[in-house]
C-alpha cells in the first residue's frame, strides 16, 4: 500500500484525512496552500481542476471525496465503517455519503462570498442570505433524522458520519449550530474522536482557508 493524500487545511480533503485516521492507514499527507500550489502544473497533472482532495493509491488516482470514501472502505475497511452491497443499510449509507455534499455546496458558496471574493463591494448580501437559509434547511434534515439515535445509521458510527461530520464542521462557520440541538450534539460527539482531532490543523498552522472563529451574517 502506498497512499498519498493532497490536502488543504479544513477543506473537503479533511473528510479523506479523517477517514484515513479512522482506518489507521499509513499515508503521505501533502498539505497545499489554498491558492497557487493548487494551480501548479505538477498538481494539475493529478487533479485537472486544481482542487482537493486528491488520493493516489498505487496506480489509482481519485479526486472526489465521496469516491475516496468508497474506495478506502472497499479496499481497507476492517472496522465496520463500510456498508457493502447486500447490507441492509447499504442504501441509507449511500444516501448519507452523498448528502454530505448537499450540505457542503452551500458552504462552498458562502466561502466564496466571504473569503474568495476579497472585495466586499463585490459580495452579494442576497446570495449570502439565500445560501445561509439553504444551508440551514439542509441541516434541519439531519436534525429530524437524529431523533433517538447517536449516529446516522442505526447500527452506529460509520464512514458516512465522517462525511457529514466534516460538512457540519464547515457549516458551523456560517450558521449557529446550537439552533439545531441534535445536530449540534452529534457534531460535538464526532469532534471528540481522536481521528477527527488529528485531522485538524496544528496550532499556528499557516495557509488556512478559514482564519476567523465564524463568518455568521449576524456579525456584520
Amino acid at each position: 500500500m502506498s497512499l498519498v493524500l493532497y490536502h488543504c487545511h479544513e477543506a473537503r480533503s479533511m473528510r479523506s484525512l479523517w477517514l484515513i485516521n479512522e482506518l489507521d492507514l499509513k499515508a503521505e499527507i501533502v498539505t497545499l496552500s489554498f491558492g497557487d500550489q493548487l494551480r501548479s502544473d505538477q498538481y494539475l497533472s493529478q487533479h485537472p481542476l486544481g482542487r482537493v482532495p486528491c488520493l493516489i493509491d498505487g496506480e489509482t488516482t481519485l479526486f472526489e471525496s465521496g469516491a475516496i470514501t468508497e474506495w478506502l472502505c472497499e479496499q481497507y475497511d476492517d472496522k465496520n465503517l463500510w456498508r457493502a452491497p447486500g447490507s441492509q443499510e447499504r442504501a441509507e449509507w449511500l444516501q448519507w455519503l452523498h448528502y454530505a455534499e448537499t450540505i457542503c455546496v452551500h458552504v462552498a458558496s458562502l466561502t466564496q462570498q466571504q473569503i474568495v471574493i476579497y472585495d466586499p463591494e463585490l459580495r452579494s448580501p442576497t446570495v449570502r442570505k439565500l445560501e445561509t437559509r439553504r444551508l440551514e434547511k439542509a441541516i434541519e434534515v439531519l436534525e429530524q433524522h437524529l431523533e433517538e439515535r447517536d449516529y446516522l445509521l442505526e447500527s452506529g458510527f460509520s464512514a458516512v458520519d465522517v462525511g457529514i461530520g466534516y460538512s457540519l464542521h464547515a457549516a458551523r462557520l456560517f450558521t449557529d449550530l446550537s439552533q439545531f440541538p441534535r445536530a449540534h450534539a452529534y457534531y460535538l460527539r464526532l469532534a471528540e474522536r481522536s481521528a477527527f482531532q488529528e485531522s485538524l490543523p496544528e496550532p499556528g498552522a499557516t495557509n488556512r482557508i478559514y482564519t476567523q472563529e465564524n463568518y455568521w451574517l449576524e456579525n456584520e
